[in-house]
């Protein structure tokens, strides 16, 4: 595995220069502090968590434009309500134009709500929790999404993670294809192992090149 420095003169090369490369970084949010996060209410992440599911296998300026329909029709993402609300008002849903009607998709809206309610009884609120959790384990945190939520494994949980603000890195093809050619993992499948091997890499990284899991993760992306 390089040093990270030699991973960013490869990308700065293939990039058209450091100035090239710092514009491209710029293009995009950097992660809220722990305190930014937490201040978000807990409606905000059952909001992105629904975005990213329905955007999942689908035309995401599709969402965006019904986007203000489906926070009409989800009442805001009120977490408390969303979590207790009857299986009949989900049923409903399926005959409301104003969102996409997948009734998987729906339903997973009454699932996560109640994960995040469950999180808020555990911590306070579902924020404190996802501000809290440690960059350093990532991959700790995407397996409790995974488990404890609906429809939020793999891509669509790390994405709703990175729209929210939470410092993190995405699996793209391309984060995958630098990660087996800097011999971090043997292959692209998302095995325990793999994971827990471009965690400890980007733990790495981050500690020798003080740059976020944001920048590590689309500068690796950037250099294939």
């Amino acid at each position: 595995m390089r040093s990270f420095d030699e991973i960013v003169a490869l990308t700065e090369e293939k990039k058209g220069g450091p100035d090239n490369l710092k514009k491209l970084l710029s293009e995009h949010n950097q992660p809220k502090s722990e305190q930014e996060l937490e201040q978000l209410g807990d409606d905000r992440w059952l909001s992105m968590f629904t975005k990213c599911v329905f955007q999942a296998g689908f035309s995401w300026k599709v969402i965006d434009q019904k986007w203000p329909g489906f926070e009409e029709a989800f009442d805001g993402f009120d977490v408390a309500r969303l979590a207790f609300l009857p299986d009949e008002a989900y049923e409903a849903l399926m005959k409301d134009a104003r969102i996409v009607r997948n009734a998987a998709k729906i339903k997973s809206v009454q699932h996560n709500a109640i994960f995040l309610k469950d999180l808020a009884t555990e911590h306070g609120s579902a924020s404190r929790f996802f501000a809290q959790y440690p960059p350093s384990d990532q991959v700790g945190l995407m397996e409790t999404i995974k488990k404890r939520g609906s429809r939020l494994g793999g891509s669509t949980g790390q994405i709703a993670l990175r729209f929210l603000g939470k410092e993190s890195f995405i699996l793209t093809g391309d984060v995958v294809n630098a990660l087996i050619r800097e011999n971090v993992i043997e292959n692209d499948r998302m095995s325990k192992k793999n994971l827990n091997a471009a965690q400890v890499a980007f733990n790495e990284w981050k500690a020798t090149s003080g740059r976020s899991m944001n920048e590590i993760s689309r500068i690796l992306a950037f250099s294939v």
